[in-house]
C-alpha cells in the first residue's frame, strides 16, 4: 500500500503544575514501555520535554515533535493537566491529535500520588471545544498504561485516515455518464475538506493513451498481469491494450499529483470508452485498487473518496459496489434460511447482492477470470467490453459506507457493518451476496431517505469504530452519521404502525 501514510505518533506528557511532576513523567514511561511490548517500537516516538506544564514547554514540544517527523500526535495527561497549553499543542499541531489519560494506579497511593486526570480530561475537552479545536477523544479515555497503549494503537487508522485526507488529490476524467444524476458530486465540500481535485476530459486522457503505444514496458506489464490471472487469464490477447493503459494512469499520477502526497482516480466505461479505447478498464482498475490507489467508475468522486478513507483504515484493498439487486427466494430457501453464517443468520429482508462489473482486486475475487463486459455486449461487439474481471467476492466480513455531498454541499455518510456470506451467486461481475441486519429498513430510511445514490464502497473487515470516529474528527454532524438501526429503534421517517 504505497498510496497509503505512514503514521508516526508523538506522544506528549502534560502536567498541571501543582501536581508532582513524576506523575506524569512515569506513567508516561509506563506507557510507552505497554506499547512496545504490545505494538513494537516502530511508529510512535516519546517527546523528551519531561513534561508540558506552560506554553513555553508547549513550544519546545511542539518543535521536538515536528524535528522526529511526527505526523500525528497524542496528549497525554498525566495528572490533571494545563488545559491551556494542552490544547494549544493540538491546535498548533499540524495533523490529527488524540487524547488520553491516566488513571489511578492503587488505594495505597491517593494522597501525592492521586493525578485526577479523570476531572482534567473534562476541562481538556472544554478547551478543546472553546479553541475550536478537533481532536479524538476514545469512548473511555482514561484508563492504566495497558489501556492507553490499547488506545493509541487504536487512533493509527483514524490517523492515517485524516492524515490521508489532509495530502490527498482526486484525479478524474470525463464527466459523468448520461442519466448518472446518482454520481453527482459538488466539489466545494471536498475543499473544506482539504481534499484537492483535478478534472479532466476524456481526450485528454485518450491523447495520453495514445502516445503509451509500443511503450517498452507495456511486456513486463502484461507479465505481471498474466501472472496475477492465472488459469483466469482468459483472453490474453487483450493484455497488452490493458498494460498501456495502466501505464497511461500510473504516468498521469506521477505527473499531476504536484504537492499532494496521494492520489485517487475517478473514470468511466462507457459509453463510448469502450469504442474509442477498444476495451475496458475494470481489470486495471481493480489492480490498482489492490495497490492502494482506488478507482471509482462512472466519475463517481465521492466514491473514490470512500474508497481511499477506507484504505487508509485497513491498509487494505476495498472495492466500490451496486447495492444491486435482491436475492432470489429459491436460492435463499435452498441456501441462506435458517443457517448461521460467520456474523448472524439473517432473514430474506436481510441479504442483497452488491456487484460491479468487474473491478474488485483478484486478491478479493474467488477463481477470478478475465471477461467481456456483458451489459455493454448486448449492444456493442464482444471484442470492444473485453477486460473486465470477474467472480463471487470472497466470503468475510464487511462494512459498507460511504461519504456523500448533497446538492447543497452538506455532507453526510453511512456505515453498516455485516458479511459477505458464502453462497454461489450464480452471476457475473465482480459480486457477492451480502447480509446486513436490518437491511430492508436500512434501505428504505436512510438510503433512500436521505438520497443516497446507488454506490457504496466495502471495506472487508468491521470497521465503523474507526470509520465513525474519522468522520467525526472531519467534522460530519454526528446526525449526519447513519447506521443501520437495530429492531425495535424506529427511524425518524419510519412508520411505527406499519
Amino acid at each position: 500500500m504505497n498510496n497509503v501514510p505512514k503514521i508516526k505518533v508523538g506522544i506528549v506528557a502534560v502536567s498541571r503544575d501543582c501536581f508532582p511532576e513524576s506523575l506524569a513523567v512515569n506513567r508516561r514511561k509506563a506507557v510507552i514501555a505497554a506499547y512496545e511490548k504490545k505494538f513494537g517500537k516502530d511508529g510512535i516516538y516519546e517527546c523528551p520535554i519531561c513534561i508540558v506544564e506552560s506554553e513555553i514547554h508547549m513550544q519546545q514540544a511542539l518543535e521536538d515533535i515536528n524535528k522526529a517527523g511526527c505526523n500525528a500526535l497524542c496528549v497525554y495527561l498525566g495528572n490533571f493537566g494545563p488545559e491551556i497549553s494542552e490544547t494549544m499543542l493540538a491546535k498548533y499541531f499540524n495533523g490529527p491529535a488524540m487524547f488520553c489519560a491516566a488513571a489511578e494506579e492503587t488505594q495505597n497511593d491517593l494522597i501525592d500520588g492521586r493525578g485526577d486526570a479523570y476531572c482534567g480530561m473534562l476541562n481538556a475537552s472544554h478547551a478543546l471545544s472553546l479553541r475550536k479545536t478537533r481532536a479524538y477523544i476514545p469512548e473511555e479515555p482514561v484508563g492504566d498504561a495497558d489501556h492507553c497503549a490499547e488506545l493509541i494503537h487504536e487512533f493509527l487508522p483514524i490517523a492515517r485516515a485524516i492524515v490521508g485526507l489532509q495530502n490527498l488529490k482526486i484525479i478524474s476524467f470525463g464527466p459523468r455518464p448520461n442519466n448518472f444524476l446518482a454520481c453527482n458530486a459538488p466539489i466545494r465540500a471536498l475543499y473544506d475538506l482539504d481534499v484537492e481535485i483535478e478534472e479532466n476530459s476524456e481526450l485528454d486522457l485518450l491523447e495520453s493513451f495514445q502516445k503509451h503505444q509500443g511503450d517498452p514496458r507495456i511486456d513486463d506489464v502484461v507479465k505481471d498481469m498474466a501472472n496475477e490471472l492465472g488459469a483466469g487469464n482468459k483472453i490474453p490477447s487483450v493484455l497488452p491494450k490493458l498494460a498501456q493503459y495502466e501505464l497511461t494512469l500510473t504516468d498521469w499520477i506521477e505527473a499531476h499529483k504536484g504537492c499532494r502526497q496521494f492520489v485517487s482516480l475517478t473514470t468511466k466505461c462507457w459509453p463510448a470508452f469502450q469504442t474509442m479505447f477498444g476495451f475496458v478498464p475494470c481489470y486495471v482498475n481493480s489492480r490498482l485498487t489492490s495497490r492502494g490507489i482506488p478507482v471509482s467508475c462512472e466519475v463517481d468522486i465521492y466514491g473514490t473518496l470512500s474508497e481511499f478513507i477506507g484504505t487508509c483504515i485497513t491498509e487494505d484493498a476495498v472495492t466500490l459496489l451496486d447495492i444491486n439487486n435482491t436475492v432470489p427466494n429459491d436460492m435463499y430457501e435452498e441456501s441462506i434460511k435458517g443457517k448461521k453464517f460467520l456474523c448472524d443468520e439473517y432473514t430474506d429482508k436481510e441479504i442483497f447482492m452488491g456487484f460491479h462489473c468487474g473491478n474488485t482486486a483478484s486478491s478479493k475475487v474467488c477463481n477470478c477470470s478475465m471477461c467481456f463486459q456483458r451489459i455493454m455486449a448486448r449492444a456493442l461487439p464482444v471484442e470492444v467490453t473485453n477486460g473486465t474481471l470477474e467472480g463471487d467476492i470472497k466470503p468475510g466480513k464487511a462494512t459498507i459506507y460511504r461519504l456523500q455531498s448533497t446538492a447543497d454541499t452538506k455532507l453526510r455518510a453511512y456505515i453498516a457493518q455485516g458479511e459477505v456470506i458464502p453462497v454461489a451467486t450464480r452471476s457475473f461481475g465482480s459480486i457477492g451476496i451480502f447480509g446486513v441486519k436490518n437491511m430492508s429498513r436500512f434501505y428504505r430510511h436512510v438510503l433512500i431517505e436521505k438520497h443516497y445514490p446507488h454506490h457504496c464502497a466495502v471495506m472487508f473487515d468491521h470497521a465503523g469504530k474507526y470509520l465513525w470516529e474519522i468522520l467525526k474528527y472531519m467534522g460530519i454532524p454526528v446526525e449526519e452519521i447513519d447506521y443501520n438501526f437495530p429492531k425495535g429503534d424506529y427511524y425518524p421517517t419510519e412508520n411505527p404502525f406499519a
